[in-house]
């Protein structure tokens, strides 16, 4: 095939020159999906790189794909070497549709054997990796932009929000490699096309309250409302029977008997409060629960039966006298708290976490950061569950963007390691969560340590750089074998980079985040070691100051 032939398709609006400039070879074998080009012996040809986007032009169609090898046969004959070429086809542009024709994934026409391997021009990567706006839906969006290609900076890295938040996705990379500015760049680009967005951040760090505090409803420990009677039955025995009673089955039991029965006082229906259950959401007194065990004490004989409603007794006690837990126990014995938590304000609560209306608002931030680490995977799991139940009820009306940060402690892959409710949570999401309106992104420094049948349900993948051979090679193997190539360039990645794959960007590619305005920087930093280090900047008064705020934490 000459270059003239290239140019004989009606979408190929390049001229022979210009196709003769940019040749670079033919091909040599076709199987399958993967082809081998022979290169050029051309000392002003520059080579392809690993990673870079190559077109071959068919008789109907120009196909592209991406370098995954290159090689020299005979490198100790100069004259007589041949540079070989390995290509994985990763979609077309079908001339027979018409000279609109986009591009899709997806290899219907195959390249034949001589067919010329060209460079991909810059006008090439704009229609294969930008998304135009489809005329025929009036209120369809196109991509939004998050970056620019690393192969040419003038193309936008754009995310398709569909495709991206129907399935899910994930942003994974070693610590510092800058996976929150990451976030930030993709929320914001979301928000520029959907003000009226739902979007739930768990915030174990207290990074993102800067990044979007003029459009976020910012929620700490100290206004966080979550009362305990929100949560299920496997949420409550974590947290009052936990692994430390000698009869754990046994107290759970009684902690079933005992928070039902209490539920069912504050139903004035006798009929409809036989309907309600352990894990049913509504409100009642911890002033009932010492009441109902008080009761069932003055029936008992024998001391032995005893002990298991003392110690449910006592741990309910120690939770409301506890300054950390106020958000979800009232403090002391103030029948104003008591009330406060009792009364039922479950819609304000969702609303509040769910911003329902939006006001101007989408994001919630949850700062996690001041809630006891002893306690954290069941608010974790409280609030994964009610994301789900929450889009389950409202019928698709109000989707959410559930956005998990430290993953794999929520789901790590050690069957013995995290709780097991809050991994079920997460696990139900990533499962069944596009169906209902609830969508997931998980962000993890580790994803070998993350369970892979959340991760597996992630069809987008943001991966920075990434060091560990361990995480390498576990996420190499949850990805198509068309992305292996790029993978190889995770430990060499600089900050702000990332390999792109899957359904919520247009190919598989190397990607330049764009860089985020000052004001829309997370506020996460390395502790000034080297600096702080230089004087002695406490003394001792200073640690009565210290005690002070470590003995009155909220």
């Amino acid at each position: 095939m000459t270059a003239q032939s290239l140019v004989t398709g009606p979408l190929v609006a390049v001229s022979a020159a210009t196709e003769t400039a940019s040749r670079m070879g033919r091909v040599i074998a076709v199987s399958g999906a993967k082809v081998v080009g022979l290169l050029q012996r051309d000392g002003a040809t520059r080579g392809p790189h690993i990673g870079e986007l190559i077109k071959i032009v068919t008789d109907d169609s120009t196909v592209f794909g991406f370098v995954t090898g290159i090689s020299i046969d005979n490198p100790q004959q100069r004259d007589q070497e041949l540079r070989r070429v390995e290509l994985e086809l990763v979609g077309e542009i079908d001339h027979r549709s018409g000279a609109n024709a986009a591009f899709q994934r997806g290899v219907s026409n195959f390249p034949a054997l001589d067919d010329v391997l060209a460079r991909a021009t810059s006008d090439d990567l704009r229609r294969v990796f930008t998304r135009p706006l489809d005329t025929a839906q009036p209120n369809a969006r196109n991509g939004a932009r998050i970056g620019a290609l690393h192969q040419d900076h003038t193309i936008p890295a754009e995310i398709m929000p569909s495709e991206l938040l129907g399935k899910h996705f994930a942003v994974l990379g070693t610590t510092g490699a800058g996976k929150s500015c990451a976030i930030v760049t993709i929320l914001r680009a979301l928000l520029g096309q959907h003000a009226n967005a739902h979007i739930v951040i768990l915030d174990p760090h207290n990074e993102y309250a800067a990044a979007f505090k003029d459009r976020a409803e910012i929620v700490t420990p100290a206004d966080l409302e979550l009362p305990y009677w929100l949560l299920n039955f496997e949420e409550l025995r974590e947290m009052v029977i936990g692994t430390g009673s000698p009869q754990p089955d046994a107290d759970a039991v009684l902690l079933n008997q005992v928070v039902t029965q209490a539920k069912r006082n504050m139903v004035q229906d006798a009929e409809a409060a036989l309907q309600v259950t352990i894990d049913t959401p509504t409100p009642y007194r911890l002033s009932d629960i010492a009441k109902i065990i008080d009761g069932i004490l003055g029936k008992l004989d024998r001391p032995a039966d005893m002990a298991a409603y003392h110690r449910i007794k006592e741990r309910f006690a120690h939770m409301q006298a506890d300054r950390r837990l106020a958000f979800m126990f009232p403090g002391g014995n103030s029948s104003a708290l008591q009330g406060m938590v009792t009364r039922d304000n479950m819609a304000k609560i969702l609303g509040r976490l769910f911003r329902v209306p939006v006001g101007g608002k989408p994001v919630t931030v949850l700062d996690t950061s001041g809630v006891p680490a002893e306690i954290l995977n069941v608010v974790v799991s409280l609030l994964c569950r009610m994301s789900f139940d929450f889009a389950l009820w409202s019928e698709q009306k109000a989707p959410v963007l559930l956005v998990c940060e430290e993953a794999h402690r929520y789901a790590p892959a050690d069957t013995k390691a995290g709780f097991e409710p809050t991994k079920r949570a997460l696990s139900r999401i990533a499962k069944e969560g596009r169906k209902y309106g609830v969508s997931l992104c998980l962000i993890s420094q580790r994803p070998s340590e993350l369970d892979t049948t959340v991760l597996s349900q992630c069809s987008t993948i943001f991966a920075l750089r990434m060091t560990s051979q361990k995480d390498q090679e576990f996420l190499a193997a949850a990805l198509p074998e068309s992305s292996l190539g790029l993978m190889s360039e995770l430990p060499s990645l600089r900050n702000g980079q990332a390999i792109a794959v899957g359904e919520g960007v247009p190919l598989p590619t190397r990607i330049d985040f764009d860089r985020l305005a000052e004001e829309h920087q997370p506020h996460s930093r390395t502790a000034p070691f080297a600096t702080a280090w230089q004087q002695d900047q406490l003394s001792a008064a200073d640690l009565t100051e210290i005690v002070k705020r470590w003995r009155h934490q909220p």
